[in-house]
């Protein structure tokens, strides 16, 4: 819209969107998946822009968003060295940039930092980056290619957004970490120790039972033993058939 004034301000939003899985900024027209998860396939949109000006001019179009499963293997972050609000503030800028030096349609699908705290919008210098893009056909890149693309133009991406940012500008690749075990797999493990611990801690009990078992039988062995061989030495039976010390019956034979 080339007027100027509240004729010029543009809104947009989207017309009779029942469905509650996208979203779209009202001041940029950009917009956003709010819930798609398990969902795949193309959603047809109807977007309205909207002047602010004494008669209120509108025009429509339809906007077809194509959701693919395998989105979420080729996203890429992009760590910079800038405070968040900052990042937020100038990432029209920081995609035009992007697309620019990776020759490819990049979209942006979020801004983010690592702190959870509320000050780390202003006093963190680590903002993230993640984005995706497509080539010339409408297909998805693939993640080692992005970061190809991004590792041979870093210098030149590096130079750009300085002049963005008016500062030095680092820009990184996030790596994954190496060999990440699945879920699934780290709960195996976890159950597979937990099963063994419980195992082992029978098998001791048991022994330890046994053990215990034994030695109260022979403890009352010994015991019989002592008091048979004390019978044996300290008494014996006279004619009668009663039992009697030996000293008197040495006495009784002398």
């Amino acid at each position: 819209d080339p007027d100027s004034g509240d004729n010029g301000l543009l809104l947009y939003s989207l017309v009779n969107n029942q469905m509650n899985e996208f979203d779209i900024n009202e001041n940029t027209g950009q917009i956003f998946t709010v819930s798609v998860a398990g969902k795949a396939g193309t959603f047809y949109l109807e977007v309205q822009a909207a002047d602010q000006g004494t008669r209120r001019l509108t025009a429509q179009t339809t906007v077809n968003v194509t959701v693919d499963s395998s989105s979420s293997n080729n996203i890429v972050v992009v760590v910079l060295n800038q405070k968040i609000n900052v990042v937020e503030r100038n990432i029209a800028e920081v995609k035009r940039v992007l697309k620019d030096k990776l020759a490819w349609n990049v979209y942006i699908i979020d801004v983010y930092s690592n702190e959870f705290e509320r000050k780390a919008r202003s006093s963190t210098d680590v903002t993230n980056v993640k984005m995706t893009a497509f080539d010339e056909a409408n297909q998805e890149v693939s993640a080692e290619d992005v970061k190809r693309k991004l590792r041979e133009q870093k210098s030149n991406i590096e130079i750009e957004l300085e002049k963005i940012f008016s500062t030095s500008v680092t820009a990184a690749i996030e790596e994954a970490p190496a060999d990440s075990a699945a879920p699934e797999f780290i709960a195996m493990i976890v159950l597979s120790v937990l099963l063994a611990c419980t195992l082992i801690g029978f098998l001791v009990y048991a022994l330890f039972t046994t053990k215990r078992k034994r030695y109260k039988q022979f403890y009352f062995n010994n015991k019989q033993a002592e008091i048979m061989e004390g019978i044996d030495n300290l008494c014996g039976t006279d004619k009668n058939g009663s039992l009697q010390r030996l000293e008197k019956l040495e006495h009784t034979n002398n």
